[in-house]
């Protein structure tokens, strides 16, 4: 019986990774060089990837950039592309059905809890959630189940309890490795990536209702 979901943020409520790296690549651009996003697209859903951005643009222009200065610059761009971000398609929806159900939500993120609790707010969605699983608050980062671990015993739910929305493979890995049932929804920068693990993969959260999966 289905008692908790549990959803990403990055990607799956809130599309703050088309922006983060269309800022990126324009930062690399302004410095006459290519972000390719095939390697951009391997960090997505975790916080312990090896790659660098920084580093990756000095090999590419063989020499050092002024990290603080591209830091700041790159950083309000960034601002600038999601200030007028809505949460993505079926979200709010979700939540709603969430309530009306009885269903406990928790928030399972490879960000840290400064940037979590700063979009939530600006969405209006922070009172939505009853526990929400941070990088900050682990040892390990997805595609480890560390974070999905820490929402179920948080929540108080079993794994075979919950359903986790995600968008990358990252993530998709991180909740079957912690044995939750996962429906996966891409966005544009996931979208071509391999989804397969998920249980289910969706366009948007819009094409099924969450009591479906309640009934189960």
């Amino acid at each position: 019986m289905l008692k908790a979901v549990i959803f990403d943020l990055d990607g799956t409520i809130l599309d703050t990774e088309t922006p983060e790296f269309l800022s990126w690549q324009e930062a690399y651009a302004a410095h006459g060089a290519e972000l390719d996003p095939a390697v951009w697209s391997q960090a997505i859903g975790t916080s312990d990837a090896d790659w660098d951005p920084y580093a990756q643009l000095e090999v590419l222009i063989g020499g050092p950039v002024d990290r603080a200065a591209l830091r700041a610059a790159r950083e309000a761009r960034f601002d600038e592309l999601v200030a007028d971000a809505e949460p993505c398609p079926g979200i709010v929806a979700w939540l709603d059905e969430a309530r009306d159900l009885g269903l406990l939500v928790g928030l399972a993120s490879s960000s840290r809890a400064p940037w979590v609790v700063r979009f939530l707010d600006a969405l209006g969605l922070r009172d939505r959630f009853e526990v929400l699983a941070t990088r900050d608050r682990v040892a390990r980062s997805k595609p480890a189940p560390d974070l999905y671990e820490l929402a179920l015993d948080e929540l108080g739910v079993r794994a075979e309890e919950a359903l986790a929305v995600e968008d990358s493979p990252n993530g998709v890995a991180a909740a079957k490795a912690a044995g939750i049932f996962c429906v996966a929804v891409p966005n544009p920068l996931t979208a071509g990536l391999p989804l397969d693990k998920a249980d289910l993969v969706l366009g948007s959260l819009t094409e099924r209702s969450l009591e479906d999966f309640a009934r189960v």
